[in-house]
């Protein structure tokens, strides 16, 4: 039976007319319209009048607003029929959780009450359609009485079979079209002759998994085939070159080539985690570094939320899955799309050259993309700290002539690192009689043939096949995967897992013949013991979808009961599903049908596939020179700064978390007025440790219009100018990851490929002594179609994204672009790494003026690069550089300007004698940096380079500027004068454009307003103590430690940083699971301090931290456990993010707490990362009470923040109370009111309260992650080990004595 209950509304006043606007805009006959949440329940019996109250109040939830009666035509949009949201499980999960074991499925819909002015055509529908749901996810139905079609279960499907005994060849390829298998036609042959040889015809599932496991995507054909160019043979493939960097240079990689991420050599440090007493402890050993990057660009055009969402947690899971489980830290995310064409914000060279109707426009990659990216990072808890964005589109002279070159197919990148113990980097063995589990969630119907999907070229697929390939993203449940992953790695020797890899492209029809493979075994599997929420999937659809969250793993029979054991306090399902067998064949029963889908050696499946051959021919560049005649500096400066590739990147910065773990050392944003142009991402190896890993990254793509190897060796160039703000030392420190991106087939690319390849692995790389021992390859990068009867094509560039990843000495060492005022008399040095050359083809300049150029940067010295490289890191480690920052898009001003930016300061520079050309000093994009140094340290400064052979490229240019002005000269001549307040306002404005599109348009204007502010004092502090004061040190003298429950349910990411810092004031830190509160497993009577974690838990389905309290408050056993804890006089309870909204949540069972508030999402309606200045309040806190005064920034991240009280008097009372512990304040000290400095649009900014009692303290930032100096995104330079934030955590071990 189905309950259908009503919801509360779903869109903010600024949503609706958002969507009138767009009607209007369409010419749709919309007059008004309203939406609200409807649930789904599917119940196996009908609720007591008790349990249907407790489901109406679990599903009562969110901010409070004004609800109408409907009117208008009803369209109900819910998920896809056949498919089940993440929503779904997680609410479902909370109801069962609170009891309510008759709840089969919760589902959730919005219904649109769509009021009309006249009739719709099929047309003006079809456009509606569009502007409520995602076709790609959701389906819109014409009543309540149909949502009934999101429970239908069918009886499964059996296995059809391709009659090649009967029907020749030509039954497969009928079948290799109708099946979307993108077979080659030599693969063809070769399962027409081995099948011929069993003497059977395949079934269509073989067909599908040998179409997967043998695809482009999985398999790296043109990587891995033989090379002809211009009719001679080349003597190594693409991957052989790539390896060779490897064989020149091997130390310090620990695993490359063999696994699902690279490893190589870490820092020592103490890693904390809880042992198996659940008490948490340092253990010092290695912390190696594993690295990862990976696409997902097919998808992210079809569907962008989900298709970047689902790369980025496809890419987590390559990195858990590393070695014998590892554990991933840091990612990124980057993007390259066409031209932009912000309505309204248009420009100059962006020209309408049209697409396809299936793949979405550029301008939705980038307003929906990056939002799946950094929800799947934040929920699963991994800091976003580096990335890219670049759009290109243009008709150029290139390789094939005239034509348009651009990305309707995108790039979308996702990557990271992370890191193993030393004894799980390589995998285990698989011993004969290991079960083979499958981790995570259940099968769906999903992401069907994305493998093979993504290896075509896009518009050419099936538009049925494009939906298929589309996935659903869970972060939540990856994270309890990850959990389990993280319980069996810190088990060291006695780790259950002995082999795992993920679960991808393919689905269990490529991971579990790929992990039985690699352990040289074969497999007999149960096909119907896959966990599946759809019976009714054939054999074909359950074995080979491509559901994400999954991992499959071996584990020997006598550690299944510790495996399971681990899985049931983390909630994580898992399933058996076979075992390993001696003999190297692949079998798959199905009990259901009572026969064997799968029966095949696993030498056809993976061993033999033909081998490719390129045959090629290369091609001239036939591009023009630029002309750049009539150009003005003014004008060049004002359309260059608003090309995205050089324009500010707030509005993809700020909607990822970029403090969880709390060992972020360098996030994107800079300096007290968090100025988004930091070189390199830095993290600590550990909690207790300077030593750490950095990334950055380096892309030229349109150079390869004119110089393939140029393109790529400019790079390798750009990671390394970028990485080289962090204090790796020597180059063998550094690996790369290589991401390589081409339209194979076109004319000239082939060829190109091989030159890029070349220049790389077989020439810069070894010369460097730098190693490539990851990267991924995406051979598909033209999309084309038919328009109006005319066939279109665009082609992207040949395109290398590299990223350098590097073991850190000192994470203190990293130098930041902000340019100071308060060190003493200083100058600005420009060091040219490209010998007085200014090249402009393919830059930043020519593409803002619809030109490429013929001339392209290059690195044509690799010794003056390294001489660079080594000469960047002495002056790190000798703490000479003041600030530092890397030529690259847009050229000099650009990274003059963003230097002014950051440190909110004016420059007067003279670049007398590096040049004639106005234009070409300024923006050629050669390699390069700018580093400020002190006057005194130059002679020092001047030897160093000078020992490194850069004398002749370093210049004095001049220094800071008493003005606020960006003023640059070339002798007498003046080239720019111009307010550094308006040049930042210009930069800023696409941020602007596209958060106003994205976000709350109000807050969008207040943010761009206050960087308008040339008075703007910045972040700062004012403390009424000294950090550096242990005030708990007496009592931990003691010898006593008071036991604190660290307290964290499924979806909980905050966990470890807040037991560091508990465990660093004295208390003994435990790790307390929900799970072993409502199993009865451990009790709150032993624990003096209870705080509750930041995170996700539940993904926030039911509102951020609700679920949550609900599952206590309607779980007899757990509300019994809290209540009689909060009651007890001599405890105490903390509250953080995920944590405070939960026990807000809770207040009917907490004394004292009569003016807390409900906190709801976010006045701006976005996630929101920000590194935020509060004020403490005198309040009877136990943790904040004799902080009080204290002005201090610190982490703030949370997409439902906004404290919302129940009526304008009981915000007065509240505020009057004594209660209140934290408000943001503004960079002059007062209460904030505007956005961004006060994030969440809270009342009177606050953000923090207590009890009457001061015994339980709630607060949506995080101290957890600021307690070291070194996490603070910035700082004074007089804090020591130990920020203020410390403080509470030492307070709270006083006050128990």
């Amino acid at each position: 039976m189905i309950e259908i209950l009503r919801g509360a509304p779903a869109l903010s006043a600024f949503r609706v007319t958002k969507l009138l606007e767009a009607c209007r805009d369409a010419n749709l006959p919309v007059s008004d319209l309203y939406a609200e949440h409807y649930h789904f329940a599917h119940l196996s019996a009908p609720l007591s009048e008790q349990h249907a109250d407790q489901l109406a109040k679990i599903l009562t939830y969110g901010p409070r607003m004004e609800e109408h009666a409907p009117e208008g035509k009803l369209l109900l949009v819910v998920p896809r029929p056949g498919t089940i949201s993440p929503w779904a499980s997680k609410a479902t999960d909370i109801a069962h959780n609170c009891g309510l074991n008759e709840v089969i499925r919760l589902e959730r819909g919005l219904a649109w009450y769509i009021k009309l002015d006249g009739e719709l055509s099929e047309e003006q529908q079809k456009v509606l359609l569009g502007l409520i749901h995602d076709r790609m996810v959701e389906a819109v139905l014409p009543t309540f009485d149909d949502a009934k079609v999101l429970f239908e279960a069918s009886e499964p499907k059996p296995f059809t079979s391709v009659d090649i005994l009967g029907g020749g060849r030509d039954a497969l390829a009928q079948a290799n079209v109708k099946l979307g298998l993108a077979l080659a036609e030599d693969e063809i042959d070769y399962l027409v002759e081995n099948f011929t040889k069993l003497g059977r015809n395949p079934n269509d599932i073989e067909l599908y998994m040998f179409a997967q496991a043998n695809s482009e995507h999985c398999r790296h054909k043109i990587f891995n085939a033989d090379w002809t160019i211009d009719g001679e043979q080349q003597p190594k493939s693409l991957f052989k070159m790539i390896k060779n960097t490897f064989e020149v240079t091997p130390e310090e990689t620990l695993s490359a080539y063999k696994d699902n991420a690279a490893v190589m050599t870490g820092s020592e440090g103490g890693r904390f985690f809880p042992d198996q007493d659940g008490t948490y402890r340092y253990h010092q050993e290695p912390v190696h570094i594993l690295m990862k990057v990976e696409t997902h660009n097919h998808p992210t055009a079809i569907s962008p939320y989900p298709g970047a969402a689902t790369g980025s947690g496809g890419e987590i899971r390559d990195e858990g899955a590393t070695g014998r489980g590892s554990k991933p830290k840091a990612g990124l995310t980057g993007f390259t799309v066409s031209n932009l064409k912000i309505p309204g914000f248009e420009q100059p060279w962006e020209k309408e050259y049209g697409k396809p109707d299936r793949i979405v426009t550029p301008l939705d990659i980038m307003v929906e993309g990056p939002l799946g990216g950094a929800a799947f990072n934040n929920e699963f808890g991994r800091p976003a700290l580096n990335g890219y964005f670049r759009t290109y589109e243009q008709e150029v002279q290139s390789f094939n002539g005239s034509e348009v070159r651009g990305y309707h197919k995108p790039i979308m990148l996702a990557g990271g690192f992370g890191n193993i113990r030393e004894d799980h980097v390589q995998k285990g063995e698989i011993p004969v009689g290991a079960k083979l589990i499958v981790l995570g969630g259940p099968a769906m119907n999903i992401g069907l043939g994305g493998g093979a999907a993504s290896s075509v070229a896009s518009g050419q697929s099936s538009e049925d096949l494009d939906f298929a390939s589309v996935q659903r993203d869970n972060p939540e449940i990856e994270r309890r995967c990850q959990e389990v992953i993280d319980r069996c790695w810190q088990m060291g020797d006695d780790n259950p897992i002995a082999f795992i890899h993920d679960v991808g492209a393919g689905g269990l029809s490529n991971a579990m013949p790929e992990l039985v493979d690699d352990g040289g075994r074969g497999g007999r599997f149960q096909l119907r013991d896959v966990l599946s929420d759809e019976p009714g999937m054939s054999p074909l659809e359950l074995w080979c979808n491509e559901s994400q969250e999954r991992y499959v793993m071996a584990v020997a029979p006598e550690n299944l009961a510790t495996f399971d054991a681990i899985c049931q306090r983390e909630r994580a399902p898992y399933a058996v599903i076979g075992e390993a067998t001696e003999e190297r064949h692949l079998t798959l029963e199905d009990s259901h049908f009572d026969n064997t889908p799968i029966d095949m050696p696993m030498d056809v499946l993976l061993g033999k596939a033909p081998k490719m051959h390129r045959d090629v021919k290369s091609t001239e560049c036939a591009a023009p020179a630029l002309d750049m005649s009539g150009v003005s500096v003014q004008d060049a400066i004002r359309r260059v700064l608003r090309l995205p590739a050089v324009a500010e990147k707030t509005f993809l910065i700020t909607i990822g978390d970029r403090s969880v773990t709390g060992m972020v050392a360098r996030d994107q944003m800079v300096g007290p007025w968090q100025v988004p142009v930091a070189n390199a991402a830095v993290t600590t190896a550990t909690l207790d440790s300077y030593h750490g890993e950095a990334m950055a990254m380096g892309e030229r793509t349109p150079l390869a219009l004119i110089n393939f190897g140029a393109s790529a060796r400019m790079a390798v160039g750009e990671a390394l100018t970028n990485l080289a703000s962090a204090h790796v030392g020597a180059l063998k420190h550094v690996k790369l990851s290589a991401n390589w991106m081409s339209a194979a087939g076109h004319p000239g690319e082939d060829a190109g490929l091989y030159e890029a390849v070349k220049a790389v692995g077989e020439e810069l790389c070894p010369t460097l002594g730098i190693t490539i021992p990851v990267g991924k390859d995406s051979m598909s990068m033209k999309t084309a179609w038919e328009q109006d009867g005319e066939q279109k094509a665009v082609t992207a560039p040949m395109s290398l994204v590299i990223t350098a990843f590097g073991r850190v000495e000192d994470v203190r060492n990293t130098v930041t672009p902000q340019l100071r005022n308060d060190l003493g008399d200083s100058e600005l040095l420009f060091i040219d790494l490209g010998a007085g050359q200014q090249r402009l083809g393919g830059s930043a300049l020519a593409q803002v003026y619809n030109q490429l150029g013929n001339q392209a940067p290059d690195v044509d010295n690799a010794q003056l690069l390294k001489g660079f490289w080594h000469a960047i890191q002495q002056l790190s480690a000798e703490q000479k550089l003041i600030a530092y920052h890397d030529k690259g898009d847009g050229g000099l001003l650009v990274t003059l300007a963003e230097m002014a930016f950051a440190g909110k300061q004016g420059i007067d520079v003279d670049l007398a004698g590096l040049g004639d050309d106005a234009l070409a000093l300024l923006f050629n994009e050669e390699l390069g940096a700018v580093v400020q140094i002190r006057k005194d340290d130059r002679a020092e400064v001047d030897a160093i380079l000078a020992a490194n052979g850069l004398t002749d490229h370093c210049h004095a240019i001049g220094g800071l500027s008493n003005e606020d002005t960006v003023t640059i000269r070339q002798g007498d001549a003046v080239l720019v004068q111009e307010s550094r307040t308006e040049l930042r306002t210009i930069w800023g404005e696409t941020t602007f454009q596209m958060q106003s599109l994205r976000d709350n348009p109000e807050c969008a204007q207040e943010e761009h307003a206050a960087k308008q502010d040339a008075e703007d004092p910045g972040l700062f502090t004012q403390l009424t103590f000294d950090p550096s004061e242990d005030i708990a040190a007496p009592y931990i003298a003691k010898g006593s430690a008071p036991k604190v429950a660290i307290l964290r349910e499924q979806g909980v990411n905050s966990h470890v940083e807040m037991a560091a810092a508990f465990d660093r004031a004295g208390f003994e830190a435990v790790d307390v699971h929900m799970s072993d509160i409502l199993e009865g497993r451990l009790t709150l009577e032993q624990f003096q301090t209870l705080v509750a974690c930041g995170g996700f838990s539940y993904g926030d389905v039911l509102g951020a931290g609700e679920g949550w309290a609900k599952s206590i408050l309607f779980n007899p056993r757990a509300r019994d456990q809290f209540q009689a804890f909060f009651e007890r006089d001599n405890t105490l309870s903390l509250g953080v993010c995920n944590g405070c909204q939960m026990l807000s949540n809770l207040k009917e069972i907490i004394p004292g707490t009569e003016h807390w508030p409900h906190f709801v999402r976010n006045r701006s309606e976005r996630f929101e990362a920000r590194f935020s200045l509060v004020e403490v309040q005198a309040s009877p806190s136990a943790f904040l009470g004799e902080m009080a005064g204290s002005i201090m920034p610190i982490a703030v991240s949370h997409g439902e923040g906004r404290a919302e009280f129940a009526n304008l008097d009981a915000f007065k009372a509240a505020d009057a109370s004594g209660t209140v512990a934290l408000r943001y304040l503004n960079h002059r000290g007062q209460i904030a009111t505007a956005y961004p400095a006060n994030p969440n649009g809270s009342p009177a900014g606050i953000t923090g309260l207590t009890t009457t009692d001061g015994r339980a303290t709630i607060m949506m930032p995080h101290p957890e992650r600021v307690f070291r100096t070194v996490s603070n995104s910035w700082h004074p330079d007089a804090w020591g080990e130990d920020s203020p934030w410390m403080r509470m955590f030492r307070a709270a071990r006083v006050k128990l004595g």
